[in-house]
């Protein structure tokens, strides 16, 4: 695997505790020369401005949102689209997103989801598949 893909409402958004664990973990998925992008079901206005926030502070390459590219989750379009912005593969990508609906989405277009119910469940899955070291 050499992408990480995260939802942002439901798992990015949640805990100032939670958010730093996120930017910790984003930071050294990065730091290990893998690609991380944002993918979310958010209109392309300014409520979606704590979204892009991700990119402009350099935690992930890339942020689609659905209202951007015309197509929602679990529209295996809206993964072929994240895939092709982090130039990867689709089967090269991993999605973490709190909706399972998303993530059976994500696994018919080739990824690998991963269920997302909270940060210490997922460090686990997401340490292990990406071969990651260290506290988050």
């Amino acid at each position: 695997m050499r992408g990480l893909v995260v939802d942002h409402n439901g798992v990015l958004d949640g805990a100032e505790e939670d958010r730093r664990r996120w930017r910790k973990l984003l930071s050294a998925v990065r730091e290990e020369g893998l690609a991380v992008a944002i993918v979310s079901n958010a209109p392309d206005d300014a409520s979606s401005d704590p979204i892009r926030q991700w990119e402009k502070d350099g935690y992930v390459d890339t942020v689609v949102l659905s209202g951007e590219v015309g197509v929602e989750k679990p529209d295996e379009k809206i993964f072929q689209e994240v895939a092709s912005r982090l130039e990867l593969p689709v089967n090269d990508l991993v999605l973490v997103d709190d909706s399972i609906i998303n993530v059976k989405g994500a696994v018919e277009a080739g990824m690998i989801g991963m269920y997302y119910q909270q940060f210490d469940r997922m460090i686990v899955e997401v340490q292990n598949i990406f071969e990651l070291e260290g506290e988050f």
